[in-house]
Parts: C-alpha cells; sequence; structure tokens
C-alpha cells in the first residue's frame, strides 16, 4: 500500500461547499512510476494517479480527516484525453479498515466534450474514508484520475453562527 499525502491545499468551491478531499492525504492499491495516488489532490489537471498495469481491480482512496457528510463526488481525467468508461465502486469507511459499498459498481463516463469529468450523485452518507474500488477502463489497462473531489449537501446549516450583541454582564449579588 502506498501512503501519500502533503500540506493542506485551499479548497476549491462548489455548489455544494469546499471540495472535502482537497489537500487531505491519499493511498491507493498501487501506481505506476511517477502517477503517484497524491496527483488527483494537487490542484494540476495534468498530473494524475494511475495504478499497475493489467492488475483490476485497483483502489483509491482519500482521509477526509473526520467523518463529514457525503452526498458528491468529482472524478476527472487530464483535459484532452480521449473518450473512456472506468468502472468502479463508491466504498465508505469510518475507520479505514472496514468499507462498506456507498454505491454499487457502474460504468462512469469521461468525455472530453464534457470536460473528462464524471459526477457520481450519492445518497448523503456520513464517512472519514471514501474510496473508489475501480475494475475496469475502457481506455488504459490501469484506473486513472486527475481530481477525486468529495462535496457535502448543499442544504442544511453550512454558515457559522454570528457573534451574539447586546450581552450584559452582571454581577450576582
Amino acid at each position: 500500500m502506498l501512503l501519500l499525502g502533503g500540506p493542506v491545499a485551499p479548497v476549491a468551491r462548489a455548489a455544494g461547499g469546499p471540495d472535502l478531499a482537497a489537500g487531505r492525504p491519499v493511498t491507493a492499491s498501487s501506481a505506476n512510476g511517477q502517477y503517484v495516488a497524491r496527483n488527483v489532490n494537487d490542484g494540476d489537471r495534468s498530473t494524475y494517479w494511475e495504478s499497475a498495469n493489467n492488475a483490476f481491480p485497483q483502489w483509491i482512496q482519500g482521509d477526509l480527516g473526520a467523518a463529514v457528510p457525503v452526498s458528491r463526488l468529482a472524478l476527472r481525467l487530464p483535459a484532452g484525453w480521449e473518450r473512456r468508461t472506468q468502472t468502479l465502486k463508491v466504498q465508505g469507511s469510518t475507520d479505514g479498515n472496514a468499507f462498506t459499498d456507498l454505491l454499487p459498481s457502474a460504468a462512469y463516463t469521461f468525455d472530453p466534450q464534457g470536460g473528462n469529468t464524471a459526477t457520481v450523485d450519492l445518497p448523503t452518507v456520513s464517512t472519514r474514508f471514501l474510496r473508489l474500488l475501480v475494475t475496469a477502463n475502457s481506455g488504459w489497462p490501469a484506473a486513472q484520475l486527475a481530481s477525486f473531489e468529495a462535496y457535502g449537501p448543499a442544504t442544511g446549516d453550512t454558515r457559522a453562527p454570528s457573534a451574539p450583541s447586546g450581552l450584559a454582564y452582571t454581577q450576582a449579588g
């Protein structure tokens, strides 16, 4: 197993709030040369993670730091890459050891006409670790991702409370 991470980077914004995976530690079942796991959250779409070739299934996972509500993933490949479909399932864990399926295996299309982005909608679930288990790729014999973003629900109380005003201190008598 590869354990890779780096300093926490500024988070990107989306409709559901900040990218919960930005700058967080990432691990993968394998990597091919310079195409290491940390490339999926370095903010550079030209870098990417690639698993060992001809060795499916492969996985990549992010540690969100704490259990937080997640409802959507944005998975991206480098711009300009040819259209391909990757088959994967989404798994979650609160401890990084025992994973449960959050979504069953499905094919996700990455098309340059759509920005080589696949959006994965999840039922809102609170999880700390998100894992993508990839079992096929029509464009290359390995799992590949340039960006792995996680977002929380767009609804609910997402603002910090304001400071109270008009407070007065009175001494107990």
